[in-house]
């Protein structure tokens, strides 16, 4: 059951940043000019009927945004009550940490009409929000108490971890230079895809053109970092489907994401597809994430040596008696 919870906020979290898209993409960010209030009513209670236009989109953020803190909320409270390994009762109060200052931060964007370093990091702090909720959802489902190699044991491939978390930081990397790009009005700097002003490289250059084409040159990076995670999984690890499954998956949304990216220019930034280019990084993200967590499985402390717990600590367990400890060396 907590594991099916935690699904329901890490989806919930990818309907925020999704959200969160349409106001940028939609230029609704000062629609409602104070904060946390709007236009003097609490959040709440906002008449329905006074939701139009760019209100529309920046008070569903909103309010979205607040269902999201109170299921975290009360996830890092289920955690600490129930859950007996300490890093996954940790990730549950460091995700409502953050979901707090992400709060924060977008009133703060408001307030001082949206300065483009705290728009920046609340963008690049929504999709750690994400990958919290989402590491949280993959430590509790009941997968992860058991081995899923086809062969038992959980993989020692050094070369696995070392490159899926190279990819799932430059992922992030990526995520945070094209927030970047959004927040300084770059989307439209190179007006034409594949090319650049007609060419390979820019022939003339200014801060957006240079953090355009950094975007550009970070999605071939991904891309090829993501093409060398897939073959090293299906090669030496197709019949784990652990991790074989988002191998798979990543590749597959790393090519919807490069096509979003596109057609984001090519069609001039539609809110549309500027938005679900937003939130197909995210999933990338955390796809990517979701493999880097499995392929160090075997470094992550185990539950089933640790009791029930109670008021978030774990509970004693008695030693074994002389009678079970000798059937258990003649196990």
């Amino acid at each position: 059951m907590l594991h099916l919870y935690a699904l329901v906020v890490a989806a919930s979290t990818a309907v925020l940043i999704f959200a969160g898209g349409l106001v940028t993409s939609t230029g609704s960010g000062l629609s409602v000019p104070d904060w946390p209030n709007s236009y003097g009513w609490f959040m709440f209670t906002f008449p329905l009927e006074n939701m139009v236009g760019g209100i529309f989109y920046e008070h569903s953020h909103r309010l979205i945004a607040s269902t999201v803190g109170v299921l975290i909320l009360v996830m890092a409270g289920v955690l600490w009550r129930v859950e007996p390994r300490p890093w996954v009762r940790r990730l549950g109060f460091i995700a409502l940490a953050a979901v707090i200052t992400q709060g924060v931060l977008g009133g703060i964007t408001v307030l001082w009409y949206l300065p483009d370093p705290i728009s920046i990091a609340h963008a690049s702090l929504a999709q750690i929000v994400f990958c919290l909720t989402t590491a949280i959802a993959v430590a509790t489902a009941p997968g992860w108490r058991r081995s899923y190699s086809a062969s038992g044991g959980v993989p020692d491939d050094a070369t696995l971890r070392k490159v899926a978390l190279a990819t799932t930081g430059l992922v992030y990397l990526q995520i945070v230079i094209g927030a970047t790009m959004r927040h300084t009005d770059a989307g439209l700097a190179i007006p034409d895809f594949p090319w650049a002003f007609g060419r390979l490289v820019p022939p003339h250059w200014s801060p957006q053109i240079a953090v355009h084409f950094a975007h550009r040159v970070g999605a071939l990076t991904v891309a090829a970092m993501v093409l060398a995670t897939t073959w090293h999984v299906l090669y030496h690890h197709r019949r784990r489907h652990a991790l074989a499954r988002p191998a798979v998956v990543l590749i597959g949304l790393a090519g919807l994401q490069i096509t979003l990216g596109a057609l984001t220019v090519l069609s001039q930034k539609h809110y549309l597809i500027n938005s679900l280019h937003v939130v197909t990084g995210g999933l990338v993200l955390v796809t990517s994430l979701v493999l880097t967590l499995r392929a160090h499985r075997g470094r992550f402390p185990s539950s089933e040596s640790l009791g029930p717990t109670t008021h978030g600590a774990p509970a004693a367990v008695a030693p074994p008696s002389h009678g079970s400890t000798a059937a258990g060396a003649r196990a």
